[in-house]
């Protein structure tokens, strides 16, 4: 059976993680995270709907890995950045 090799990769501002993954060909996105281990390490990850690219490049999480890839998992926004623009408007205007 052919093997695939990725890093899955979360990013806070004190802290990175980068773990490496071993998986059978055609495993998905949330395999590889879910062997990774990520979710029982970093608790802010737990009971969350996981949002994730591959290279910066949003996918599902039902999105095939391939050879060499970069799973990063994102991490929610803060504020809505339609929101954050408006405050700062109202900010200069005053």
């Amino acid at each position: 059976m052919d093997r695939v090799r990725a890093t899955v990769v979360f990013a806070l501002p004190e802290r990175q993680w980068s773990i490496d993954v071993e998986l059978e060909a055609g495993s998905s996105v949330g395999v590889a995270v879910e062997r990774s281990g990520i979710c029982r390490q970093v608790p802010q990850l737990q009971g969350v709907a996981l949002e994730a690219g591959i290279f910066h490049r949003r996918c599902t999480l039902d999105a095939p890995v391939r050879d060499g890839d970069r799973i990063e998992i994102f991490r929610p926004l803060q504020i809505d950045p339609k929101e954050a623009r408006r405050q700062r408007a109202a900010s200069r205007k005053r």
